[in-house]
């Protein structure tokens, strides 16, 4: 079961009893995986130095699973120690059941329900892995007019990130017309595929997006490297600061834990970076 110092459901009336599916049980927090999700909730974690800033942390899973262990709970505890709040989303998934916008919805009604708690009022960042990485991007375009967002119980917070961190994250090159591979079919269920072609932050970004560290590997079989150049190009034509780090040999998910290579040393880059953002004292 994963551990948390607060458990909150997203949207009014939902509950925490049966709120996901884990694909065992009986795992450590760290390594958590969700194969189903029914009600969105909020798992917070609180630093022992509060540094006034908080980070939303949206693990992968490809929307059809989530990866709230390695990509969720590890990163969470990583940025208390840093000073944060850290508040990992556990997201509906676009399917039949939840339909196309899901996804997105949870963390815009994240975002919201985190400003609204006063615990980050010295700003409020966002970090994506793989499928949350678009997720993340996903937070600084703009939302489809031809949707129907649910109703907020926090509607005058803001969902805009102070700040973002993107991870190895399919930014548009799921979408039809723009994937690299050639004649690629549609991904199932039907409502992902229809998410991934409505949702392309990198041509529908709002202008003046957050400053961006993205940190992608160069050969990921799984997520062509083309998303990372995408993503950073478009941050630069709407005026926005984005810093890139490439590493040449990585494997997909290389998340916080994969030792060995070049690309462990991520954390410590991107550290380095919030501090030069002015985000982290």
């Amino acid at each position: 079961m994963l551990e948390a110092d607060t458990v909150s459901p997203l949207w009014a009336g939902d509950a925490t009893d049966g709120a996901f599916t884990l694909d065992d049980v009986n795992c450590a927090p760290e390594s958590a995986v969700m194969t189903a999700v029914a009600c969105p909730m909020l798992l917070g974690y609180t630093p022992q130095n509060p540094n006034g800033r908080a980070m939303l942390v949206l693990g992968g899973g490809g929307y059809t699973a989530l990866m709230a262990g390695r990509e969720g709970v590890a990163v969470a505890q990583w940025l208390t120690g840093l000073g944060y709040h850290a508040f990992v989303l556990i997201h509906r998934f676009p399917n039949a059941d939840h339909g196309v916008s899901a996804s997105l919805d949870d963390a815009m009604e994240a975002m919201r329900t985190i400003r609204a708690s006063g615990l980050a009022e010295r700003g409020l960042g966002v970090i994506g892995l793989s499928s949350g990485g678009h997720l993340a991007a996903c937070l600084a375009a703009d939302y489809p007019s031809d949707w129907s967002p649910p109703t907020s119980t926090h509607s005058g917070q803001s969902t805009r990130p102070d700040l973002l961190v993107v991870g190895y994250a399919p930014i548009s090159t799921n979408a039809k017309g723009r994937t690299i591979i050639a004649d690629k079919p549609p991904l199932p269920p039907r409502e992902k595929q229809a998410m991934y072609d409505r949702l392309q932050p990198d041509v529908q970004l709002l202008p003046d997006p957050p400053p961006t560290f993205i940190v992608y590997a160069g050969n990921d079989a799984v997520v062509p490297v083309d998303n990372a150049h995408r993503l950073h190009a478009a941050m630069t034509a709407a005026g926005g600061m984005a810093e890139l780090h490439i590493f040449a040999d990585a494997p997909h998910g290389f998340a916080l834990d994969t030792v060995g290579k070049p690309v462990s040393l991520w954390p410590m880059l991107c550290e380095a970076w919030l501090a030069q953002m002015g985000f982290r004292d």
